[in-house]
């Protein structure tokens, strides 16, 4: 081989590893997508969790009081059907297909809800990290409001931190651990203040408990409580557009202004559409459907217009109300037909990987 043809196979190999090395190299992490490890069956765990869902009573009208649960089976409370059945959360082999699906979708950080110590949520985090760090990935917390005052959250964050944050797939940015806390509203900004400002009296700042706190951004008002409470920052969390202030894409201007201006962090949340009336058959008004694949891309494209550090993704498995990328298969019952992807089960993990490639190119 002459000089001038070695010349050239060095530059075309150099080209190709180092975009190769640039590829594997995008900080995947800017990309979280909220999972729920609350999912159980008999084989594992000696009993349904969740498959059986209560048919959620309408909070004044009686007509929808008391219509029971789903059985679990073929009759489950979603309106689309896992294709991986009615698994179990604890189950390791079940983890690993998901992390495996996570991986391949593009995502870097998988948000896992999270209800307290000796919660069944709690049972199986060690594996969730164990795994998870075989694939490359991080585990965040997305803390659900089971507490009732702040001392009782400190408490369980003590344990959360002291049990888990050693592990190295425990994602921390800059050294802190990012905690998502959903429904925040409900403690008073002053109350939050108490934890999370550097002079509050049960203040987390300095200590082995500080982090990233991002609350949720639900109604306009919300923006008094983030100027006052302490939060990191604030996240949007639900995937139907227009259902509540924070979820309305054409608000996530003011919002990144208001994040900008006062030194915070704003994460937009997308998802592939909304739906939840197996569980709630009176919210038909916060339907969105798909429209194969649309709906998903004009959310990310909102998030994307904003420049925002992170984007959420609602959600992986949220079966109930119909936001998971997780694969589906059709299935029609005698009394219940299924909605479906179309043609291809894996197409919204994907679309995933097509729509965080198109975010992260900019990172």
């Amino acid at each position: 081989m002459n000089h001038l043809k070695r010349f050239l196979l060095l530059v075309a190999c150099t080209f190709f590893f180092s975009k190769s090395f640039a590829q594997e190299n995008i900080p995947r992490d800017k990309v979280q997508i909220f999972y729920y490890g609350w999912y159980g069956n008999q084989a594992v765990d000696g009993s349904l969790q969740h498959w059986n869902h209560e048919i959620i009573p309408h909070w004044n009208n009686p007509k929808w009081n008391n219509l029971g649960h789903y059985k679990g089976g073929d009759d489950i409370g979603a309106n689309f059907y896992p294709a991986l059945g009615n698994y179990s959360s604890n189950d390791v082999k079940i983890i690993e297909k998901h992390m495996k699906m996570i991986k391949e979708s593009g995502v870097g950080v998988v948000v896992i809800s999270w209800l307290g110590k000796d919660s069944f949520t709690d049972k199986s985090v060690s594996k969730y990290l164990d795994i998870a760090d075989r694939f490359n990935l991080k585990i965040a917390f997305h803390i659900e409001p089971f507490y009732k005052t702040i001392t009782e959250l400190r408490d369980q964050l003590s344990y959360l931190v002291k049990t888990y944050s050693a592990h190295h797939a425990f994602y921390k940015k800059d050294g802190k651990p990012m905690f998502y806390v959903y429904d925040s509203y409900k403690i008073s900004p002053e109350e939050w203040s108490k934890l999370l400002s550097k002079n509050g009296e049960k203040t987390v700042r300095d200590t082995e408990l500080d982090a990233l706190y991002i609350g949720l951004w639900v109604e306009e008002k919300d923006a008094a409580f983030f100027e006052t409470s302490g939060f990191d920052g604030f996240y949007t969390y639900f995937a139907s557009e227009g259902f509540v202030y924070g979820s309305t894409t054409s608000n996530w201007d003011f919002l990144s202004r208001f994040a900008k201006d006062h030194k915070l962090i704003f994460i937009p949340c997308v998802g592939p559409g909304y739906s939840d009336t197996r569980i709630r058959p009176w919210n038909e008004a916060n339907f969105k459907s798909r429209e194969n694949g649309k709906y998903y891309e004009s959310m990310f494209d909102a998030a994307i217009k904003v420049k925002p550090e992170w984007i959420g993704i609602t959600s992986f498995n949220e079966w109930h109300e119909g936001t998971q990328v997780e694969p589906a298969s059709p299935k029609k019952t005698s009394r219940f037909t299924y909605e479906d992807y179309g043609k291809d089960p894996w197409m919204y993990i994907k679309e995933t990987k097509r729509l965080t490639d198109k975010f992260l190119k900019g990172k």
